[in-house]
């Protein structure tokens, strides 16, 4: 591929090509308006990222031409600012780079302009809002906790150049320009605070590489009518081994690395990892992860919220363990005889109310709504046959107790009308931490003491299962989690695991036949 600076002076020789053949060339000749270039470090994400904006540069949509690149931190940019002033300063000599914080930003004189940004919290959108952005980028997407920012800078994702009223037409009445595209192009290793809410956007969807199309009726404002508009979004995979330019010395450091997840994140491009620094290094999915099965009648059977409207609201009900075994039927066919030790605790099941997964926002139902759900929830369980008795009332987020007024009542009050009543959680001074703690030593216990009491989750816990593994740790401080993330199923488990008496245990666990 030649790069041009524009349409005035064309080069003569090639500042970059993308190499034939590979996930380059993918990128940069997909048509799909979303799109996300991961795998591996070192397969040129970067560079393709640049050429995406800069490939459009000099077509005649000048000042129209407008892109920003983001990254959580300014200091995280300088990568990709140097590798564009190695590439833009060949292909385009005329084009200029303001290095003030302010500007950070490269002009072209035909107009066009690519910006780097700092984009730390959701907030940042104000920074931003009512601009318009054809192009958008986000360096390593998977930092960002939540889908949140994404979300909100897709209403910058426009132009007001439209073919019928800024391109010039030929002798035969062609537009000499094409349509100006819009577009999102991200890139990302798989691994960091995101993990969870990527891959359930960009990678679950469809193979890799494949474009995969959603389909939404809008009103058209120009026709005056409602209709049919396709969204593509392709996952594009990326892998070290498609450069021939990699020093073999930088693949010999990721060979290197012995936290497991990481190296299969930077080195095989991985996704079904655990991902995030909380817990991921005490969490073992053929360990902690159980069959639903029937727990005994004389286990305590309970149940924990921590409560959101906005965000998402998460009830998990958990059944804890006071000595008696039971059997576990796996699909092969096996038979596991379990007997955790007293006051191990199981998650038998849960309520995630979210509007999609890994979108960290709530179904802003009211607190009798939740409280019916609940009910309904816990009726229909016992008739399965999955909950042996009534739960009892467990420990919920003491929000729940705070009133706006003297005059209102409170959730806590509103669901007890219903039937759903929750016991105080353990909010006192230095409990974030230690509730960390907690829950970090019943993992543990689940695989190297056998004697101390764990925690398990069933399989049909899909949220918990998903978001706990993922979750990362405060940036700020080391023994606390990310409060961004989407930590609900979190919480709430640190609720229960809080509120458990630990009491000594009478009998020890049988180990899973291998």
């Amino acid at each position: 591929m030649r790069v041009q600076p524009g349409q005035t002076k064309p080069t003569q020789h090639k500042v970059w090509a993308f190499l034939p053949g590979t996930s380059q060339q993918i990128a940069l000749e997909s048509d799909a308006s979303h799109i996300l270039y991961h795998g591996t470090r070192g397969p040129g994400k970067t560079d393709c990222q640049l050429m995406r904006f800069a490939k459009n540069v000099g077509k005649g949509y000048g000042s129209y031409w407008r892109g920003v690149i983001f990254d959580k931190k300014y200091k995280n940019l300088d990568d990709l600012i140097l590798k564009s002033k190695r590439i833009f300063r060949q292909a385009f000599p005329e084009a200029r780079f303001l290095e003030s914080k302010s500007d950070l930003k490269w002009v072209w004189p035909t107009g066009e302009e690519l910006l780097f940004r700092q984009f730390l919290r959701p907030d940042d959108y104000w920074n931003y809002h009512g601009q318009e952005f054809p192009f958008i980028g986000w360096n390593e997407l998977a930092k960002y906790p939540n889908s949140e920012p994404y979300d909100k800078m897709m209403s910058c994702n426009r132009s007001s150049w439209t073919q019928g009223k800024n391109s010039p037409r030929d002798v035969n009445g062609n537009f000499t320009i094409p349509q100006m595209p819009l577009e999102v192009f991200s890139t990302t290793n798989p691994y960091g605070p995101g993990h969870n809410w990527v891959k359930a956007r960009f990678i679950d969807p469809a193979p890799a590489g494949a474009i995969f199309t959603t389909k939404i009726n809008v009103f058209h404002p120009g026709l005056q009518k409602d209709v049919m508009i396709e969204r593509r979004q392709q996952a594009i995979f990326g892998s070290y081994k498609e450069n021939p330019y990699l020093d073999p010395l930088y693949i010999a450091e990721l060979e290197s690395i012995t936290d497991p997840n990481i190296r299969s994140a930077w080195l095989e491009g991985n996704w079904d990892i655990v991902a995030g620094g909380a817990i991921d290094d005490v969490w073992r999915k053929d360990i902690h992860i159980l069959p639903r099965f029937t727990v005994p009648d004389s286990w305590y059977i309970d149940r924990a919220m921590d409560w959101g409207s906005s965000h998402p609201c998460s009830i998990g009900w958990f059944a804890e363990a006071n000595g008696e075994e039971c059997e576990v039927h796996f699909n092969d066919g096996s038979t596991w005889t379990f007997c955790p030790p007293r006051g191990s605790l199981i998650q038998i099941g849960e309520l995630y109310l979210t509007t999609t997964f890994g979108s960290n926002k709530g179904l802003r139902k009211s607190s009798t709504e939740v409280a019916q759900l609940v009910r309904d929830y816990e009726i229909h369980q016992m008739n399965l046959g999955w909950f042996p008795k009534q739960p009892n009332p467990g420990p919920a987020d003491n929000q729940i107790r705070n009133v706006n007024d003297a005059s209102s009542d409170t959730i806590e009050k509103k669901m007890a009308d219903e039937g759903i009543a929750w016991t105080p959680s353990d909010k006192s001074p230095g409990t974030r931490k230690i509730g960390l703690q907690l829950v970090r030593d019943r993992l543990e216990a689940a695989i190297k003491r056998p004697e101390d009491p764990a925690i398990f989750f069933m399989e049909n816990c899909r949220a918990s299962i998903a978001t706990l593994p993922t979750l990362p740790r405060d940036e700020d401080d080391l023994d606390d989690v990310d409060t961004e993330a989407e930590d609900h199923p979190y919480d709430m488990v640190r609720y229960r695991c809080l509120a458990s008496n630990n009491r000594a245990p009478t009998n020890l666990k049988v180990r899973r036949p291998t």
